[in-house]
């Protein structure tokens, strides 16, 4: 198998459009079961509520999907998602589609620090271009870098919580 970022630096030519790092007080192994469990994940997000295993998939693994809930105020909305990376301890990430439209992909990157991990969340967003005004239309997100820069934010401290046992 290649090394976990081989599949990552092949799919992300290019920066995140969204992305921040936390010093965790916990082993990486902990903070890895919780942003690989899509369901421990939606009560960390901001806007991510909820999923649904697909195919059969019952954890995360490499190819696994699951249907993934949104909300944001009065707004709702699905997408689709497929696992593309899952070292336990180190990365797990995913790509988002929205009937079948490419949306987005989310990584977590989790290293060794000082006292415990640090864990840096990313995300790109891949949507095509004229497929970006609709779904703003849907989600009510203009400016959604901001938006995701925000909520990657407010994510990474619950999860600094969540992990540490506060």
């Amino acid at each position: 198998m290649p090394d976990r970022h081989t599949y990552s630096l092949y799919v992300n030519s290019r920066r995140p459009d969204a992305t921040a790092s936390v010093s965790v007080k916990a082993a990486a192994e902990r903070v890895y079961e919780l942003v690989s469990d899509p369901g421990a994940l939606a009560g960390l997000a901001s806007e991510y509520s909820g999923h649904r295993w697909l195919g059969g998939a019952s954890r995360a693994a490499v190819g696994a999907r699951f249907r993934g809930t949104n909300r944001r105020g009065v707004r709702r909305w699905s997408t689709v998602s497929k696992v593309t990376d899952a070292s336990a301890g180190s990365c797990f990430a995913f790509d988002v589609s929205a009937y079948g439209i490419p949306v987005a992909r989310w990584q977590y990157d989790i290293e060794p620090g000082a006292d415990g991990c640090v864990v840096t969340e990313s995300t790109w967003d891949r949507r095509p271009g004229w497929f970006r005004s609709p779904s703003s239309l849907f989600t009510g997100v203009w400016q959604r870098a901001q938006e995701n820069q925000a909520n990657i934010e407010a994510t990474l401290a619950r999860l600094k919580a969540a992990a540490e046992g506060s």
